[in-house]
C-alpha cells in the first residue's frame, strides 16, 4: 500500500515538474526580439522623426476622400467614413488639426467637393475658405475587384494617391501606395483592411513633407 502511494506521488510530482519546465520553455523568449517585432518599419518611423513647429501643427487641414470606379470618381463623403477615419485618425494622433466629416458636410456643398475631384481649382479654394482651412489633403482610392480563376477566389487590388496642397493650390506633398489580397464575399471590408495596412506609411510621408514644406515660401 505504501509502495503504491509513493509511486503515485512520484508520478504526480514528475508531471508537475514537466509542466513547469514546459511553461518556462515557451515563455523564455528574448524581450529585445519581441520589441523589435513591435517596432514600425523604417519607412514609417524615419519620417515621423521630422520636427514639426507648433505653429504649423495648429493650422487646419481639410481631408477629402474619393473613390475611382471604372473611371468615374465618387466623392460623397458619407460613403467613405471608414476610409476617412483610417487617414484622419492617424493625422490627429500625430498632433495635426483636421476637421470631422460632420463639420465638412455642414460647411461645404457636395457640388464643390465633386468639382474639386474633377480638378477644379476654384472649388478647392472655395471649400477651404468655408472652413478657414490652410491646407487640403485629397485622397483618391482606386479599388478593383476580380475573380482569380486559378484558385477560384475573389481578389481585391487597391491603389491610393494622396495630394497635400495649400489652400492656394500650392503642392506640398504627394504619396501613393498599392496593396492586394485574396478576399471572400466581403470585398469592401478587405479593401478597407488593405487601406489600413498601408495607411501608416502614407501618413508618415505626408506628415514629414507637411512639417518640412508647409509655410515655406
Amino acid at each position: 500500500m505504501l509502495r503504491t502511494f509513493l509511486i503515485a506521488l512520484f508520478a504526480c510530482s514528475a508531471t508537475v515538474n514537466l509542466a513547469h519546465a514546459t511553461d518556462f520553455k515557451f515563455s523564455d523568449t528574448d524581450p529585445a526580439e519581441e520589441a523589435q517585432q513591435d517596432e514600425p518599419p523604417a519607412t514609417v518611423s524615419a519620417p515621423l522623426l521630422t520636427p514639426c513647429r507648433n505653429k504649423i501643427k495648429n493650422q487646419k487641414i481639410l481631408v477629402l476622400i474619393g473613390e475611382s470606379q471604372d473611371g468615374v470618381v465618387h466623392a460623397r463623403q458619407s460613403a467613405f467614413s471608414p476610409h476617412f477615419d483610417a487617414i484622419n485618425s492617424r493625422l490627429r494622433a500625430l498632433g495635426l488639426k483636421t476637421y470631422t466629416q460632420a463639420q465638412i458636410r455642414q460647411q461645404v456643398a457636395q457640388a464643390e467637393i465633386d468639382a474639386y475631384f474633377k480638378n477644379d481649382p476654384d472649388a478647392a479654394i472655395s471649400a477651404s475658405r468655408r472652413l478657414a482651412a490652410q491646407y487640403i489633403l485629397k485622397g483618391l482610392i482606386t479599388t478593383q475587384t476580380s475573380r482569380n480563376m486559378a484558385v477560384n477566389v475573389n481578389q481585391v487590388n487597391i491603389s491610393m494617391n494622396f495630394t497635400l496642397t495649400g489652400a492656394n493650390g500650392k503642392m506640398i506633398s504627394q504619396a501613393s501606395a498599392e496593396n492586394a489580397s485574396y478576399a471572400g464575399q466581403d470585398t469592401s471590408g478587405m479593401a478597407l483592411t488593405l487601406i489600413n495596412e498601408r495607411a501608416d506609411e502614407l501618413v508618415a510621408v505626408l506628415y514629414s513633407d507637411y512639417c518640412n514644406n508647409a509655410g515655406v515660401r
